[in-house]
């Protein structure tokens, strides 16, 4: 299996509704891929509870079969629709971490 975890940093220029309506639109566009992507096992979109020390606004974390599955993943058309839409034009910095897990 494998885990990929995503930190995003929405744009400062956005107001905290603006932030709340984007967090909430990342988080159901992006959970709503389980049963639509092959191979995506589980995604749990964190968008509240963030402590001061934190840097980033969101995280991704998504368990997925293997390598392959989120080769296809990155690539699946319903995928790439959210992050087109919900994703890219309200973040400015995005870091990424993909492991292969027990």
């Amino acid at each position: 299996m494998v885990k990929h975890i995503i930190l995003w940093t929405l744009n400062p220029q956005l107001t905290d509704e603006e932030k709340d309506k984007v967090k909430a639109g990342i988080k159901q566009g992006l959970e709503s891929l389980v049963g639509k992507v092959p191979g995506l096992i589980d995604v749990k979109v964190i968008t509240d509870r963030r402590l001061a020390s934190s840097n980033a606004d969101v995280m991704l974390d998504s368990t997925l079969e293997s390598e392959e599955a989120l080769k296809n993943y990155a690539t699946h058309p319903a995928h790439v629709e959210v992050a087109n839409t919900k994703v890219r034009p309200y973040t400015i910095n995005r870091s990424c971490l993909d492991i292969e897990t027990d």
